[in-house]
């Protein structure tokens, strides 16, 4: 049996809609909120989430 489970989000820790078991992977997947209407990339293995962090916009100067 494979077991499954919701993603939580990591900002403010409710269920998304996206639902992965033991074995799925996923590298570089940008994850939305529905509730905080937040957007994180995070990567998935095994049932264990990693956060990957972007640097922030820098703005250009003259």
């Amino acid at each position: 049996m494979c077991k499954d489970e919701w993603i939580l989000c990591p900002v403010c820790a409710n269920k998304t809609r996206v639902k992965v078991r033991n074995d799925t992977v996923l590298e570089n997947f940008p994850l939305f909120c529905p509730k905080c209407k937040q957007e994180t990339i995070i990567n998935v293995k095994e049932l264990n989430m990693s956060v990957i962090k972007e640097p922030d916009a820098k703005t250009q100067s003259r």
